[in-house]
């Protein structure tokens, strides 16, 4: 907050001088006025930001940092931890009696640049479609390098054998050098076997939304740097109360632009929500159009829909009643947006330290990663900020996940 006019001190001061005038003018003051505690008591019973909405903890994490978390359709929970520095053994991983354990086997999630399309070597999200699948988003760029040729890919897992049973190498002409593949969404609705979106948050700050037919493994890159899938120039975003920026250990620092991020698909399929992680605003854009290979880059750029602030957020969801659900990284939130309504809050804590990904449960929880993102390293010097355990939360809202099919 800006600092207060100099102005205000004096009009304070003035209204005390004008009240103590009045008082003698007409009397003593009571004892009772000018009734005052000492300082150390008195600060048990200040004011304080008050919390709201029920948080559960579901599992902590006391090493590698996760991002992802999807909950199936049989209530099994699986994770993810992104190779960005931390050692992590496993980049995909299942949460079973109250230990994550590596998935589908260890022997996968051994990275091998050697065999790129054979191996997880960073994997950013896991998604379960609903459909007895489980599918890892790997983005082929360990630390946020350039993703190695060939690795950028889309795995998936059959739930029942546990076995891999597709996998798709995103094609070169869809790849930008610092393509960063972040966040999935699936509708089996379309095509012969269904369609992906993804997001593109290219550190670049230009993003975009990859849209990839599951039948053939062809896939069209769409909306790539409209300022909807951007970072917005003019964003400056707050954490633990200063400005979050990429700050090295000489001093030097640079804004944070991370483009299209958080994704989510309404209940009919036939609308896609996006939004850029460096950026407080929420867009749509019909799928048809995205799919149709038809369709200009004009079409599509001119369909987009901004749907307004919604707070500065990591990843989206949507349940089965087309609400919309949010973090709001700058508040430790979690806020929703009914339909035909105004978004609300329906959890504030100070616990939910970088709300990452958002999971809708079959069980009518909303479960979310809150893992301190923003006290990494790279945004402080190259000190560590983070205090584990990352946690994974959920909340009660009472609806199921959107339908895929």
């Amino acid at each position: 907050m800006p600092a207060m006019p100099s102005t205000f001190p004096r009009l304070r001061h003035g209204l005390g001088a004008l009240a103590f005038a009045c008082a003698t003018a007409f009397g003593a003051l009571p004892a009772a006025a000018l009734a005052a505690t000492p300082a150390a008591p008195a600060a048990a019973s200040l004011a304080v930001e008050r919390s709201y909405g029920a948080l559960e903890t579901v599992a902590t994490f006391h090493d590698a940092m996760p991002t992802g978390v999807t909950v199936t359709e049989t209530g099994r929970i699986f994770v993810n931890y992104p190779r960005w520095g931390d050692e992590v053994p496993f980049t995909v991983g299942e949460l079973k009696d109250g230990k994550v354990v590596p998935y589908p086997d260890a022997e996968i999630n051994r990275a091998d640049p050697h065999r790129p399309a054979d191996s997880f070597l960073s994997v950013q999200s896991v998604v379960a479609d609903g459909q007895g699948r489980l599918w890892v988003l790997d983005t082929a760029a360990p630390n946020f390098a350039n993703p190695l040729a060939g690795g950028a890919k889309l795995v998936a897992i059959d739930l029942k054998t546990n076995r891999i049973v597709k996998t798709i190498v995103f094609p070169a002409e869809v790849m930008r050098a610092r393509t960063y593949v972040n966040d999935v969404r699936f509708d089996f609705r379309v095509g012969r076997a269904g369609v992906a979106y993804v997001t593109d948050s290219s550190l670049s700050g230009t993003g975009g939304i990859i849209v990839v037919d599951l039948a053939s493994g062809s896939a069209l890159r769409r909306l790539t740097g409209d300022p909807s899938t951007s970072a917005d120039p003019t964003f400056s975003p707050v954490f633990d109360g200063e400005t979050m920026k990429l700050r090295q250990a000489d001093g030097s620092s640079t804004p944070l632009a991370i483009a299209s991020d958080g994704i989510a698909l309404s209940p009919d399929g036939k609308t896609l929500y996006y939004c850029a992680l460096s950026s407080r605003r929420l867009y749509a854009v019909p799928t048809a159009l995205l799919r149709d290979p038809a369709a200009s880059e004009a079409q599509v750029a001119a369909a987009v829909v901004d749907l307004g602030e919604k707070g500065a957020s990591d990843g989206l969801a949507v349940d089965a009643n087309g609400v919309i659900y949010a973090g709001d990284y700058e508040h430790d939130s979690i806020r929703k947006l009914a339909p035909g309504g105004e978004w609300t809050t329906i959890v504030h804590d100070p616990r939910v330290l970088w709300p990452d990904t958002l999971s809708v449960g079959p069980d009518g929880y909303l479960y979310f990663t809150a893992n301190q993102l923003a006290r990494q390293p790279g945004f402080h010097g190259g000190q560590d900020q983070r205090r584990k355990p990352y946690v994974l939360f959920r909340t009660r809202i009472g609806a199921g996940p959107a339908p895929t099919r």
